[in-house]
């Protein structure tokens, strides 16, 4: 009883001292970020020296950042101390394709399985929320948001290999986004979140990951289209 006693304890205590994340980890996540949602646009080169002043960052973590990065294909040298995050072409698009096409449906119809009623009205307010960016034209609210509201619909899946592997996947067509939504704007930015809910809610898995196939496609479709190339169409892929 004692040593249970003295456990707990030592679980309070730990309860109550702050979680600080390492330096290197938060510069990590925050150039991520950047690059994730576009902030840091497809083929512009920027300096070593340019990342460390806007992250307000030493030259030891931000290095790091950059290597991690690097090695995660989300930023690739150029030489002369200067990076840039690398513009797709139509090969690359095509593997990001079928990559996603294979994946996200798959941990859709996973989610479908656990989704909770509150887990649903949770997705339909990011929805809400993404509609209310489109309508205003807030490039920067609705790719937090289309993002906010796969990643939660892929975490109910409870597949955190899959998830890390899908969320790799955007951080390969996430910057594309931006310049997809410069060109084309918000209100040309349709989605299928709407039918993903509503087969959500009637637990109709096949019509959740068909409608998270059919979102896929879609987006890689205006990517697509912005970087000269037409003409896909979605075919679930049998796992």
């Amino acid at each position: 009883m004692a040593g249970t006693r003295g456990q707990r304890r030592d679980e309070a205590y730990l309860d109550d001292i702050p979680q600080r994340i390492p330096v290197h980890q938060q510069v990590y996540e925050d150039l991520r970020t950047r690059i994730l949602f576009g902030e840091l646009a497809p083929g512009q080169p920027v300096t070593i020296q340019g990342l460390v002043e806007a992250l307000g960052a030493g030259m030891t973590p931000v290095r790091e950042a950059i290597r991690r990065l690097t090695s995660e294909g989300a930023l690739e040298f150029q030489g002369n101390r200067r990076v840039s995050v690398p513009t797709p072409d139509a090969d690359s698009i095509e593997e990001l394709i079928v990559a996603r096409q294979a994946l996200e449906p798959e941990l859709a119809l996973r989610a479908t399985k656990k989704a909770k009623p509150e887990d649903i009205d949770a997705l339909e307010a990011i929805d809400t929320a993404l509609d209310v960016a489109i309508a205003r034209g807030d490039v920067g609210a609705y790719l937090h948001l289309n993002y906010a509201f796969h990643s939660k619909l892929y975490a109910l899946a409870e597949t955190p290999i899959l998830a890390a592997i899908v969320d790799r996947l955007w951080l390969s067509f996430g910057p594309s986004l931006r310049v997809v939504c410069g060109r084309m704007g918000t209100q040309n930015l349709p989605d299928k979140h709407k039918e993903t809910l509503a087969a959500l809610r009637a637990k109709d898995g096949a019509a959740v990951a068909q409608a998270i196939c059919d979102d896929v496609v879609q987006g890689m479709v205006q990517v697509r289209e912005v970087l000269g190339d037409t003409g896909l169409s979605c075919e679930l892929i049998d796992t």
